[in-house]
């Protein structure tokens, strides 16, 4: 669960040990793996070239973009997941990343499944542009139908750091918006807002636990019982477990 055994400080986690953590052995099935980013607007680097900074760091983390999505079973219910990894480019939102939360959130609409995204991210991804910032209200959009025309069920766990373009759309849009302890949640980071406003911002204001006496989410859960309180919300709204009669 990578937990601290002495203090129960929430280490940082792969999105495939994530997958392990919440989905039920054997049931895990993913989507649109195969889905890869191009350089769309021929990014200018000093550096690396776009291209070559994403074919690094899939030989680094062995996946293909920023987020696995797919379908599985949470104690006998059938979900929707999407995790993000903040290992793969910061977590960062491109095109691709953009059309597999989409493609999962409509199959999920058609299917009429509880959706779950696990966010971890540094916001829209710089190189590609305008096109990174269309993917958020595209998700959003999608979210909307989901939600409000089909009244479904949505439930976004932040995890650290959950900041940008993240924070601004489908991280806030939960209907139960769930966060991990210790976990960073900001839209702008600390210095990008003191150098911007000339203004100190208070150690601590970014933390979850300020942020939720704030209001700014609904639940905090640990690891441990994460999984237990997911299906208890299921059920509560009338998802349930394929197994029982």
């Amino acid at each position: 669960m990578n937990l601290c055994e002495q203090c129960g400080y929430h280490l940082k986690m792969s999105s495939s040990d994530r997958i392990e953590l919440s989905i039920d052995p054997g049931t895990w099935e993913p989507m649109d793996e195969d889905m890869v980013s191009l350089d769309p607007i021929e990014f200018h680097s000093e550096e690396e070239p776009y291209k070559n900074r994403v074919d690094s760091y899939q030989r680094k983390t062995g996946l293909t973009e920023a987020v696995q999505t797919g379908i599985g079973q949470l104690d006998g219910i059938n979900v929707a997941i999407a995790v993000m990894d903040f290992q793969f480019m910061g977590g960062s939102i491109g095109s691709v990343v953009g059309e597999k939360f989409t493609r999962l959130i409509e199959y999920a609409t058609k299917e009429f499944l509880p959706l779950i995204i696990v966010c971890a991210s540094g916001g829209a991804r710089m190189q590609e542009g305008s096109l990174s910032l269309m993917q958020i209200a595209k998700i959003s959009s999608a979210l909307y139908d989901y939600q409000s025309n089909k009244k479904l069920f949505y439930v976004p766990i932040l995890t650290s750091p959950t900041t940008g373009g993240v924070t601004a759309s489908f991280g806030m849009l939960g209907d139960i918006i769930i966060a991990e302890p210790n976990a960073y949640i900001a839209f702008a980071g600390k210095r990008v807002i003191e150098q911007t406003l000339n203004k100190t911002v208070p150690d601590g204001s970014q933390a979850v636990e300020y942020l939720f006496q704030k209001g700014l989410f609904d639940l905090i859960v640990p690891r441990n019982p994460l999984k237990s309180v997911l299906s208890e919300l299921f059920q509560l709204h009338t998802f349930f477990p394929l197994n029982q009669n």
